[in-house]
């Protein structure tokens, strides 16, 4: 179904020694590393690969069950804020979208009725769902029956790749492919969504104990020059997968520009702070400031002290070295005013960026290491508005609602984070957000 390339993802995130109410285990999860391909080929490809696409299928469903096994079951149901949904609700809503854009468009029924009415996130063709801010007090279906529900779908996904007529898989193929990329899109969510569940209880629980990594080396901030032009290209290819809003492929103008060569530092913000970055409004957009008044910040989200922030290991040190994470675009453009700088665009990221690897999902860690990454680590945040690229065209049929009805009041990030699998980052990829949040691994690289 794929022309695809192997790479590694993990079987598991973590161990913990006590395995109660763990309905990953019942439903057979792997706790080994496992190949799984990345999609490198054309979004309709030869059915002859199938059985490709089908590891592949089963390597991102074992990841995701595979996150969520350090959890205890009370912590299936939490959310801690209306921007986090409860890892139950991830569970079923992954599986859900499999349910709706490809097994009933293959013509079979819905594993109970009302599905698509707890696990619908935004899809206003699918009909009326729980909003998402009420997604918390869902306490039935209880978690064994989601990894139920997520069992049963497997079972006819497996069917599937090994049944379906080529014409048929060959319709359904682009659905499939989408489909393992937002689940990895929910993968990265998930870390998020826990981290912020578990660091906002009053026992700060550790999600899993990991050693702290050792300190990195400061690196100087240096600026590379870039010359611009009329006939810069940027945007994904047409052959191999990108979402709708990474294309079409086009030329824009861009002027002469430097850009870092890293992102922001720990010990760069730190010193916005101790300058009273957060007390001076010459550095802060009108909503931004608003922002820092309303919600009282004072620092970046998790930071408990000037040296301490808090990980999905618990408490730490703060490395000094390691990329600035969990601001929002207010607190980046903030700091780069007061730095006499500015945020890149997205298009001079593009450009500017390398295929410089840092830390991300399968590396296993879940916390910002590399002070030199263009790809991991942490979102960077950029000064372009989400918006669409000239000639933008959305996905067919239900899928239209995937992104282009989000194109109004979000702003761009690029480059990925510690949370994002390997196989589903790109350089063109456009990641968005409302500007005021935080809870995603977002930081941010200056330009001028």
């Amino acid at each position: 179904m794929s022309v695809v390339e192997p790479v590694l993802l993990p079987g598991r995130v973590g161990e913990r020694g006590d395995r109660r109410n763990r309905g990953s285990d019942a439903i057979g999860a792997t706790r080994d590393r496992v190949e799984a391909p990345r999609v490198t080929g054309s979004t309709r490809p030869p059915v002859t690969s199938r059985e490709t696409v089908a590891a592949h299928y089963r390597a991102v469903r074992a990841t995701t069950e595979a996150i969520c096994r350090p959890l205890e079951i009370e912590d299936y149901g939490v959310q801690s804020m209306d921007d986090v949904s409860p890892p139950k609700w991830h569970l079923g809503h992954t599986t859900w979208f499999f349910e709706r854009m490809v097994l009933i468009e293959a013509g079979q029924e819905p594993w109970r009725p009302d599905t698509d009415f707890l696990f619908n996130s935004y899809y206003e063709s699918v009909g009326r769902r729980i909003e998402r801010p009420q997604r918390g007090l869902v306490s039935r279906p209880p978690v064994r029956e989601v990894y139920e529900y997520r069992a049963v779908v497997d079972e006819r996904m497996r069917r599937l790749f090994g049944d379906a007529p080529d014409d048929v898989l060959d319709r359904l193929a682009p659905a499939i492919e989408i489909g393992l990329h937002h689940e990895q899109q929910h993968q990265e969510l998930l870390v998020t969504d826990i981290k912020h569940i578990l660091c906002t209880q009053a026992t700060l629980p550790v999600y899993r104990p990991q050693d702290p990594p050792a300190p990195s080396r400061e690196t100087s901030l240096t600026f590379t020059e870039h010359p611009g032009g009329l006939l810069v290209v940027i945007g994904a290819p047409d052959d191999g997968f990108a979402y709708d809003n990474e294309r079409p492929r086009h030329q824009t103008f861009l002027r002469p520009f430097q850009i870092a060569d890293r992102p922001v530092t720990n010990r760069e913000y730190r010193e916005f702070i101790e300058a009273g970055g957060y007390r001076d409004f010459r550095h802060w957009t009108s909503d931004g400031w608003a922002a820092v008044q309303t919600s009282g910040w004072t620092a970046p989200l998790y930071w408990k002290s000037a040296d301490h922030d808090m990980s999905l290991a618990g408490l730490r040190t703060l490395d000094p070295n390691a990329p600035v994470a969990h601001i929002s675009w207010f607190e980046a453009d903030a700091y780069a005013r007061w730095r006499g700088k500015r945020l890149a665009t997205e298009q001079e990221w593009e450009v500017a960026a390398q295929d410089q690897g840092g830390t991300l999902l399968d590396d296993d860690l879940l916390h910002p290491q590399a002070p030199g990454a263009w790809l991991g680590d942490v979102w960077e945040w950029t000064a372009s508005a989400y918006l669409p690229y000239p000639g933008f065209q959305p996905f067919d049929g239900k899928l239209a609602e995937y992104n282009g009805k989000f194109m109004s009041g979000q702003m761009v990030l690029r480059g990925g984070s510690c949370a994002t699998p390997r196989s589903h980052l790109r350089r063109t990829y456009r990641n968005f957000f409302q500007p005021d949040k935080r809870w995603q691994f977002s930081g941010a690289r200056l330009a001028e």
